[in-house]
């Protein structure tokens, strides 16, 4: 499994738990994310070299949740977010942060890897309501004009300069 992907799923399992504990009452602070996060590194990511890329989404994600959760409720409306199954609920997370707030990620990278995701993780049907929602997200964005510099293409003018 590429380092990149594994380090997502390791984030992916990370905010499930984080998102299964919140839901039974438990309250978790930073600190208490730290220590779960690195306890599934440690189990199930020893000697990945892209430890910092499992930090930067569960912590990305959690600074910008309100905002996803928000971007979730208004590209699937007909699905209430307690009402999405906790693993296409976290992996949706993930992708509209790569999507949205990653720098360095490729919007279509982050789309694909979410897809794979929720067809390793979830249901029959996830990996196209993940597809579905991060794609309208998507659309909007370029629609808007919202294009990272991860996707942007270089023209063949500077191509040839560079």
């Amino acid at each position: 499994m590429a380092s990149r992907h594994l380090s997502r799923t390791i984030a992916m399992q990370t905010l499930y738990e984080l998102d299964f504990d919140l839901s039974m009452g438990h309250q978790i602070d930073e600190k208490g994310l730290a220590a779960i996060t690195k306890r599934n590194v440690d189990e199930f990511g020893p000697g990945l070299d892209e430890k910092d890329f499992i930090y930067e989404l569960v912590n990305g994600v959690r600074g910008h949740q309100k905002e996803i959760d928000s971007l979730v409720a208004k590209y699937a409306p007909q699905w209430p977010l307690e009402q999405i199954t906790v693993v296409d609920r976290n992996v949706l997370r993930i992708g509209i942060f790569e999507l949205k707030y990653s720098t360095n990620v490729p919007a279509k990278v982050a789309i694909n890897e979410s897809i794979e995701l929720a067809k390793t993780f979830g249901g029959e049907s996830s990996g196209k309501f993940v597809n579905g929602v991060l794609g309208a997200i998507y659309k909007d964005m370029l629609d808007k004009g919202e294009v990272k510099e991860a996707d942007k293409v270089p023209s063949p003018v500077e191509q040839k300069t560079s």
